[in-house]
């Protein structure tokens, strides 16, 4: 889980001075060289770990915030206002021009997912009412073309390929002629990419960037390499140029530093994270609701969002009259298992809610709702209608099955 070390040190630090009437120098002190040392621990960068620790020493002084009647909820909100700063301050969200179509243009080491992050863009961007059109411009991985055709075919989002040129400029030129015939307001450059930063991959950026001129050029960053990730991000930002970034893998990183640092590095904002294998999972990026997260003070918004974006309306509304008469049956249930489910695994929809972070041990597994619906499918019409009608012998029927 993303920030899992990160945010379980800075919880225990702030709770710590939370609930304290009075704070002294020596305590804050204290609290701040716990904060340094976790930081540090979680791959953040050592300059921006004191630029960081100096800002809220001087801020939590300078405001007689220690005299203050709630001294500890002070210096914990102005930890928290600190954090979202580190992270980007404000959400930021892709520039589309008024002229389609917007092109977006991906760029990144190979490994970082570009491929696959180029799908769940274009996925994100059907959500919120855009026409993309998928293009490979990878013409030296082998399968590249094809893996993004597969990712496009599982989306039904339409992808350009030209299998017989290795002349990235004139594909995407090709692309773009496609998406103003077909109305695609949108285009998605998946490019090359390589094992290392060097000058070949670097000259072929800059030659497609000054023949196509992106609208937006996103730098796609494996966020588990952690330090790596925030020279690679400097390295791009400063050869090719960049307007923002995307990091991947952010589920599968416990310390989290790549994402304290790269913005503070590159002076270019995180725009997406992408948290998890599915195509579905990747969320824009909101420095104030994900330092929340890491303080352990949830992230309601994004439940909410999640559950638009899942439940069925009419459902919901059904329900919700079924509810009112007391006609709700097993069915009923196994549908708002189905309907929770798509939001996510249990276990990470509860960390967003405040307070459970906090739960020692808390382990929530996802089988075990496998196991209700199994059993609720091997029942009759009949027994989820009713069910005290599941005596010994229907039990053990269901339990067969």
């Amino acid at each position: 889980m993303a920030f899992e070390g990160l945010s379980s040190r800075l919880q225990e630090i702030t709770r710590k001075i939370r609930g304290k009437a009075r704070i002294t120098e020596s305590d804050l002190k204290e609290m701040l060289r716990e904060v340094k040392l976790a930081l540090l621990e979680a791959d953040v960068n050592y300059k921006i770990v004191k630029e960081f620790i100096a800002t809220i020493q001087e801020k939590a002084l300078g405001q007689d915030v220690l005299k203050s009647l709630t001294p500890g909820q002070q210096v914990v909100k102005i930890v928290k206002d600190e954090l979202v700063e580190l992270l980007g301050g404000q959400t930021s969200q892709i520039n589309f021009t008024p002229n389609p179509p917007t092109i977006i243009m991906l760029v990144g080491l190979q490994g970082s997912g570009k491929t696959t992050t180029a799908g769940k863009l274009a996925n994100i961007l059907r959500k919120q009412g855009k026409k993309p059109l998928l293009v490979a411009c990878d013409v030296y991985r082998p399968a590249a073309i094809k893996q993004l055709q597969v990712v496009g075919a599982q989306l039904n989002i339409p992808v350009f390929a030209n299998e017989n040129s290795k002349d990235v400029v004139h594909i995407a030129r090709q692309a773009l002629s496609v998406a103003m015939s077909k109305l695609n307001d949108v285009v998605i450059l998946d490019t090359a990419g390589r094992l290392h930063i060097d000058e070949e991959l670097m000259q072929e950026l800059k030659n497609l960037k000054a023949n196509i001129k992106p609208h937006e050029i996103l730098l796609v960053v494996d966020s588990m390499t952690g330090q790596d990730a925030v020279n690679v991000a400097q390295s791009f930002s400063d050869t090719v140029g960049i307007d923002g970034i995307i990091l991947t893998k952010l589920d599968g990183d416990t310390r989290g530093g790549a994402a304290l640092s790269v913005k503070k590095v590159t002076g270019k904002p995180i725009k997406f994270a992408a948290t998890g294998e599915k195509l579905s999972d990747i969320e824009v990026f909101h420095p104030d609701r994900m330092a929340q997260r890491i303080l352990g003070m949830g992230d309601i918004l994004a439940v909410i969002e999640k559950a638009e974006e899942s439940f069925d309306m009419e459902q919901a509304e059904q329900l919700e009259k079924q509810m009112k008469k007391k006609e709700l049956d097993l069915d009923d249930y196994l549908a708002q298992i189905r309907q929770v489910k798509k939001m996510g695994s249990f276990s990470s929809l509860l960390k967003l809610i405040p307070g459970f972070n906090q739960i020692k041990d808390l382990k929530v597994d996802d089988k075990e709702f496998g196991k209700i619906e199994a059993i609720i499918c091997s029942m009759t019409k009949e027994e989820k209608r009713n069910t005290k009608l599941l005596n010994a012998s229907r039990r053990q029927r269901i339990a067969k099955r």
